[in-house]
């Protein structure tokens, strides 16, 4: 009569092979990609485990740049933006090279200094059709665009909303050296705030003032 065949076991954590970090369920990674040259992967790791001969695997959740998204990079999207996808998928812990943090929107505005393995991810997308949730974000400036956090922005101390440099005709070191602006529409009159505008099919934005605090 033919042995059971022991089961799998789940594990705590593992090891990264030739360091001494260790990942465990919820962290993020980065996962060496299939063709040379390109950057690595980030996933999130949702379950670790084993089989009887010991080989170890990770079954993970990925991220999505987007670039590998269907609808691709857009002006608005950061260099270090991220889509939690619906895809998961079962990997060798063998192809992990190192980890990373994905941040909130929020919190990653907020950061002092932004390291190599810092991302951020705004909003979930399914792979499948293209979607994403929420699809809806607020957009700022004159140009009506969402905001993207590796742009410095400046403030109006009139309606107090956020505006491009480039869009009210100042340079970035013009933007930089200023103490108060006004926008075009307050110096030409006192209007009040404008309405919550929205672009659609977009990452949801957080508080513009906190986010763009950082960047005056």
């Amino acid at each position: 009569m033919a042995k059971t065949r022991p089961g799998k076991r789940d594990l705590d954590s593992y090891t990264i092979k030739g360091t001494n970090k260790v990942v465990r369920a919820g962290d993020c990674v980065l996962m060496r990609p299939s063709d040379v040259g390109k950057p690595p992967y980030v996933a999130r790791v949702e379950k670790i485990e084993a089989d009887n001969r010991n080989n170890v695997k990770v079954r993970v959740r990925w991220y999505y740049r987007p670039e590998e998204s269907m609808g691709g990079r857009r002006q608005f999207h950061g260099a270090k933006e991220l889509f939690l996808s619906d895809h998961f998928d079962v990997q060798s812990a063998h192809t992990i090279e190192g980890k990373c943090t994905v941040h909130s929107f929020k919190n990653y505005t907020k950061l002092e200094n932004v390291g190599t393995d810092d991302y951020f991810c705004r909003f979930e997308y399914k792979a499948a059709t293209g979607a994403f949730t929420p699809d809806r974000v607020a957009v700022y400036c004159k140009c009506e665009m969402p905001y993207n956090p590796d742009d410095l922005m400046v403030q109006c101390d009139g309606c107090k909303d956020w505006f491009h440099p480039s869009c009210m005709g100042m340079t970035i070191e013009e933007a930089k050296k200023l103490d108060h602006f006004l926008c075009s529409d307050c110096v030409a009159e006192d209007t009040p705030k404008k309405g919550s505008n929205s672009f659609s099919v977009s990452p949801l934005a957080d508080s513009k003032t906190e986010n763009k605090r950082r960047k005056r």
